[in-house]
């Protein structure tokens, strides 16, 4: 019997090891695959791209806002994946009529080391979590001697349009503007909220306007658009997946995050 807690504190009991998974996170399912569970997951949402294959191989039973039950249901999965944020408590509560479902909630680096070494143990993958934990702290230890005689910036990080909403405190985007000695001008608020350019182009001291590649497709010309009242402020498109998703995909953030800062 294996016992084992999840990041929001719901016990499960396994007989062994899930086989059978889908996932509802897509750097979630990213992660699975990387410490070699591709073979057993049976579904995955629409949002997965990474890897590009599984599309084409996997069974798509939804997004992460709304999925569809019956095809989660066809599948037989042993276990469900979601997130606290990703995910919401109606589609958690009615899939665990279905087999127990492991939500992760992932605010802070700490968190997805942590993350991972549960998947380790879930899945009896414990050597392959370690050796991702492990390089990932490499990585981090590295990053941290690059950044840490670079200037903090004040950054605003847009990820929707009409209405503008940017990311606050209490995110992993915060967490890795922390990390890149970005001031979050919207720390004071929580999670997404929604924002009025006119006032924050009054802060003559706003350094970067990062403009997100997800969920919304910003574009040059809306920097331009958002930036234009602004006395200092210089608007830069950043990849999306590299400042939101989480898991493995942290390894290849960092290296992107030199390249952001060589650029800017």
């Amino acid at each position: 019997m294996k016992i084992l807690t999840d990041q929001l504190g719901t016990t499960h009991s396994f007989e062994t090891s899930p086989q059978r998974i889908v996932s509802l996170v897509p750097s979630q399912t990213e992660l699975l695959c990387d410490l070699g569970l591709e073979e057993n997951i049976v579904g995955i949402t629409k949002f997965c791209v990474h890897p590009y294959h599984l599309k084409s191989t996997k069974k798509i039973v939804g997004g992460t806002k709304k999925v569809n039950y019956d095809k989660i249901l066809a599948l037989e999965p042993d276990i469900i994946i979601c997130n606290k944020e990703e995910n919401t408590q109606e589609i958690v509560d009615e899939l665990r009529k279905v087999c127990p479902v492991w939500v992760t909630d992932i605010f802070t680096i700490e968190d997805n080391f942590q993350m991972i070494a549960d998947f380790g143990q879930l899945f009896n993958r414990r050597i392959e979590a370690r050796k991702w934990n492990d390089k990932l702290a490499f990585a981090l230890s590295n990053f941290e001697n690059f950044i840490k005689d670079l200037p903090v910036k004040k950054v605003a990080y847009f990820i929707w349009k009409n209405p503008y909403m940017v990311a606050g405190s209490g995110t992993f985007i915060d967490e890795l503007l922390k990390l890149n000695h970005f001031q979050n001008h919207y720390a004071s608020q929580e999670r997404y909220p929604e924002i009025e350019l006119e006032k924050m182009s009054k802060d003559a001291s706003l350094d970067l306007v990062l403009l997100s590649s997800e969920p919304f497709p910003f574009k040059a010309e809306d920097g331009y658009e958002i930036i234009k009242d602004s006395l200092n402020a210089k608007a830069i498109l950043v990849d999306g997946e590299m400042f939101s998703w989480y898991g493995s995909r942290l390894i290849k953030a960092l290296d992107y995050f030199r390249y952001l800062h060589k650029s800017i």
